[in-house]
Order: structure tokens, then sequence, then C-alpha cells
């Protein structure tokens, strides 16, 4: 990811505060640049087939909890 150049399309370009870049999601970020996004949107089944490649484990490991 080109940090320094999104940062420079941020403050520069679209004329932002630090703390406001900050706080954007990428997502918002590129809608705001008006990039378009690649990525279709998650459906129940897209969410199903990501749960079955990428199980939650309780192996102690992970956030904290």
């Amino acid at each position: 990811m080109d940090w320094a150049g999104l940062i420079r399309l941020g403050l520069g370009g679209l004329g932002m505060r630090p703390d406001a870049f900050w706080r954007l999601t990428p997502a918002e970020l590129a809608l705001m640049l008006g990039l378009e996004t690649e990525a279709p949107p998650l459906t129940r089944a897209r969410l199903a087939e990501l749960a079955r490649a990428y199980p939650d484990s309780n192996d102690g490991g992970g956030d904290g909890d």
C-alpha cells in the first residue's frame, strides 16, 4: 500500500486534516478519491465461504478474550 501517496492525496488533494484522514476507512477514502473498488459486496454465501476457509479456533491464541 502506498501510504505516502494516499496521505498526500488525502491531506493535499482533498485538504483533509490528519486526524480526519486517519479516521477514514479504506472504502471511504476510495469513494472520496473517486476510485472504483474491485471487491464485490459481501453476501451471505461469500461470508459462509470465508467462514469455512478461515474457521475460528479455540487454541487459546488470539485476541485476548
